[in-house]
């Protein structure tokens, strides 16, 4: 529930910051994205979605200006997918909006931060991932 209660007020925050068109698929597709970029395919890995629905997610952010295909440094027919600019630009404001919520929720619940909830969950996900076989891919919420 309280991811659910977050996740929709920073939706709403990153709405009114200008980027309306954006959900937090598409920012997760960016984090995978960031720095060299991916291939639809390892992004599909990545957020535990079809091929097929990857593409289509890239297909949309290519063409709303977020994301391009390059050629792949090792040759072939895969293409690299990058950021563009304006990815970048969402992933900075996007940011900040988390920042400031996570500073609200933290004074709102009466704590000076959220590190001990943090150090707190951060064991949870450990002791689930006792067997070490690596967390599983993070499924977007479209």
């Amino acid at each position: 529930m309280a991811f659910q209660l977050l996740l929709a007020e920073f939706t709403g925050r990153v709405a009114e910051a200008g980027y309306p068109d954006l959900r937090p698929v598409h920012g997760m597709a960016f984090q995978v994205l960031r720095g060299a970029g991916a291939t639809s395919s390892e992004l599909a890995q990545r957020l535990g979605v079809t091929k097929q629905a990857a593409g289509q997610l890239v297909d949309d952010l290519e063409r709303r200006g977020y994301v391009r295909r390059e050629p792949h440094p090792a040759g072939g027919r895969r293409k690299l997918v990058v950021l563009t600019d304006a990815a970048h630009r969402h992933l900075a404001v996007a940011g900040r909006i988390l920042h400031e919520l996570e500073d609200e929720t933290a004074r709102r619940a009466g704590a000076p931060d959220l590190s001990v909830l943090r150090d707190e969950l951060a064991r949870v996900i450990g002791a689930l991932n006792a067997g070490g076989d690596g967390l599983p891919p993070l499924r977007p919420v479209w």
